[in-house]
């Protein structure tokens, strides 16, 4: 069913937008990402921790465009 490459591609979707600078875009995806993410873990596909440490880092990179 290509959940984890679904995820997988919302997660390069806010990173792709972060590195081109774009914060709407960012915030954006990141909040079409989240709950996905957050769906993986109740299929099984990602552990807990995982999911935590793939928002926390994408959030701290949408966090560094503010600077």
């Amino acid at each position: 069913m290509g959940l984890r490459s679904h995820m997988r591609t919302k997660i390069k979707n806010v990173v792709k937008a972060c590195d081109a600078g774009n914060k709407d875009a960012a915030v954006a995806a990141y909040k079409d990402a989240v709950p996905l993410i957050d769906s993986m873990i109740n299929k099984g596909i990602v552990t807990k921790n995982k999911a935590s440490r793939h928002k926390s880092r994408l959030n701290k990179r949408i966090k560094l465009l503010a600077v």
